[in-house]
């Protein structure tokens, strides 16, 4: 059993990731690397189309169970499945389901990117959000769905319309900029970018000096979630990295 492994000896202070296919994951050994911390990053495989059926396989007890037993032996602290499309497109209930059933596996916490968006949109204390999703209109739609669910506003949606993972992990940080601005809204209290296949996180401090408020990515939630699951602190040191708002913020720990 997968969670015999992760729970065999000693546990160390070590976050995992079940990230799917190829496209950012370079964004956790950096963030890692500044940080401080182990965040270990296991790859599970499927058609990177963001359409519904393939995402619904994708996030399939089956292929989480695998990447389960790919980080079984670097003994994480807790498992964050780190793919937004492939949680929120569940449906909140299907989404904790999911995460449920991943923690049974793993023997340890769990959740997963959508979960760590409506989970640092609370910690901020902010109401109403703009989303700029790089999926099609009918996925991005969901993601409206999943937050409207947890009581989040969202005042605009904008849609690039891409319809693969790897497409997406090919953007460059000023088309990133670009496209955040382009669908920002002034009575958002904050920006989502939802896709762990863009790559965010070293452009975080140029996003939210542009826009003028907190931005809450992918993959900056997701690391984010992962600390504080595991019961690290969620705060970047004061001479470290620029991760945003989010990590600059009071250390938050599950059960605050």
């Amino acid at each position: 059993m997968v969670a015999e492994r992760f729970l065999g000896g000693a546990v160390e202070q070590t976050v995992g990731f079940i990230y799917p296919d190829h496209a950012a994951e370079d964004d956790y050994p950096w963030t890692a690397a500044r940080l401080g911390v182990d965040l270990r990053v296991a790859h599970i495989y499927g058609t990177d189309l963001h359409a519904v059926p393939e995402l619904l396989d994708l996030g399939s007890p089956e292929k989480l169970r695998r990447g389960a037993e790919l980080l079984a032996p670097h003994r994480p602290r807790a498992v964050i499945w780190a793919c937004t499309s492939g949680s929120f497109v569940y449906g909140p209930d299907g989404a904790r389901e999911q995460v449920r059933q991943l923690s049974l596996d793993c023997g340890v916490p769990a959740s997963s990117t959508s979960f760590a968006f409506v989970d640092a949109v609370h910690a901020l204390g902010v109401r109403t959000v703009a989303v700029c999703a790089s999926y099609p209109d009918e996925v991005a739609a969901l993601f409206v769905d999943f937050l409207a669910a947890a009581g989040i506003g969202v005042t605009s949606l904008g849609s690039a319309g891409i319809d693969t993972a790897a497409e997406v992990g090919t953007l460059t940080g000023p088309q990133v900029l670009a496209l955040a601005a382009a669908n920002d809204h002034p009575e958002a209290e904050a920006l989502l970018i939802p896709d762990t296949a863009m790559h965010t996180i070293r452009v975080l401090p140029a996003l939210e000096s542009a826009l003028g408020k907190p931005v809450l990515t992918a993959n900056q939630v997701t690391v984010w979630q992962g600390l504080r699951l595991a019961g690290l602190s969620a705060v970047a040191p004061v001479s470290g990295p620029r991760l945003g708002t989010l990590f600059s913020e009071r250390p938050i720990h599950v059960g605050d």
